[in-house]
């Protein structure tokens, strides 16, 4: 049997935790171990293995792992893998918080093929933002969304298999082991908010210059604004995030998420966008940026009953459908509805010269009265209280971006 983390020097000093199932990959999580040693970092191995016989030693050994998670071990070999493996991630994550309230770590990594990664990785997602997480798996060259969702979880592809060590594979590991070591030596706890007042903001490659002009002003008037990639998961992270009350108000410009939720596409946030900062009653003003468009991938990507839609290539890897009168008048209802909701105050700024940098005079995506069957639905479908300033320009002017300051600073000052 090799050993684990046991081999080599003692270290002291930061240390990461290392999950694997021992059964499948005992060898590369002692290799990996011992790459964080050797980069002056103390590996904890974790076993989160079930079935098999280990092939090397643990630091925390899978009985410890299963009594963790309030189970048997003996009784977990009479479940099936996958569900054995959700009590083993179970009693890891709290066997890592454990540790992080300790003081005892600074990173965590891991290994794996599609269940490895599907256990590593939940450990690694109830974890603190900020702190280093890095999964190597083979699983990392296709859609990670199942595995990072919402977490800041780092992957590295290996190419080959982790099955035997060999020279790529230890290439890999090494690579790894370097990684999160020089990451854990680095780390500090993301501190909580300090004084000056933070807003979170939503963004698009078609609305950035309003993000970026607004982000500006925010900043001349002592506010620090944080945004998010409204790419789906961009906005499961915001609607997350302002549940935990981070943020003391936002700028939904980009609401395109919407769209994709509504039509099919490939970058919804859920049902529920555009809900938790109406539930936390926060100051927020909404725009409709890039409800314009839905997202797909590659034009193989686009399902068959769109054939014959406006559609334009964003890129190799994206591409984007104009949205329809109809759909747009379902958007606005559906907008007003969420927003009729909000305990706290909310105001729609709404421009009337194009949602995106498709959507203006010349543009590919230019459809004035689809944008009207939006406005005049949201509008019509507003409860009263609910402030709504239209502004005749482009999403994109800056004309319309410091519309939308003065109308958040009016409702900051309200709620005072």
């Amino acid at each position: 049997m090799e050993t684990g983390a046991d081999a080599g020097e003692p270290v002291t000093g930061p240390s990461a935790l290392v999950l694997a199932t021992l059964d499948s990959k005992g060898p590369e999580a002692a290799y990996l171990a011992e790459a964080i040693r050797r980069a002056g970092v103390r590996p904890l191995v974790l076993d989160l293995s079930v079935f098999d016989l280990p092939t090397t030693t643990a630091d925390i050994p899978r009985e410890d792992v299963a009594r963790a998670a309030g189970a048997d071990p003996k009784n977990l070999r009479t479940l099936a893998r996958a569900e054995a493996l959700d009590v083993m991630a179970k009693g890891a994550a709290l066997i890592a918080r454990r540790l992080l309230d300790s003081g005892e770590l600074h990173g965590v990594t891991g290994l794996g093929g599609s269940q490895g990664t599907v256990a590593g990785t939940r450990v690694m997602a109830t974890l603190p933002f900020g702190l280093p997480k890095l999964m190597v798996s083979t699983m990392a060259s296709g859609n990670t969304r199942p595995y990072v969702g919402t977490a800041d979880i780092a992957m590295l592809f290996p190419v080959v298999d982790l099955s035997g060590l060999n020279r790529f594979c230890r290439s890999a590991l090494d690579n790894a082991g370097h990684a999160i070591a020089g990451m854990a030596r680095a780390w500090q706890p993301v501190r909580p908010a300090a004084q000056a007042e933070e807003v979170a903001m939503t963004m698009f490659g078609s609305t950035t210059p309003c993000v970026t002009r607004l982000a500006t002003r925010l900043r001349e008037h002592g506010i620090e604004p944080v945004t998010f990639h409204a790419n789906g998961v961009g906005g499961r992270a915001l609607e997350e995030w302002l549940g935990h009350g981070e943020f003391s108000g936002v700028f939904d410009i980009t609401t395109t998420e919407l769209a994709d939720e509504l039509v099919g596409g490939h970058r919804s946030a859920g049902p529920e966008r555009l809900e938790a900062a109406g539930r936390r009653g926060i100051p927020q003003v909404v725009a409709p940026g890039a409800l314009d468009m839905v997202n797909f991938g590659p034009p193989h990507t686009v399902p068959q009953a769109f054939e014959g839609r406006l559609m334009h290539r964003h890129n190799a890897g994206t591409t984007l459908m104009r949205t329809t009168r109809s759909e747009n008048r379902q958007l606005g209802e559906w907008m007003a509805e969420k927003l009729n909701r909000a305990r706290g105050p909310v105001g729609l700024v709404l421009p009337r010269r194009g949602f995106s940098a498709y959507d203006l005079a010349g543009g590919p995506f230019f459809d004035p009265e689809a944008d009207a069957a939006f406005v005049s639905a949201v509008k019509s479908g507003l409860r009263p209280g609910i402030c709504v300033v239209e502004v005749d320009a482009h999403i994109n002017a800056p004309a319309f971006a410091d519309a939308a300051l003065d109308l958040y600073l009016g409702l900051r000052a309200n709620d005072a």
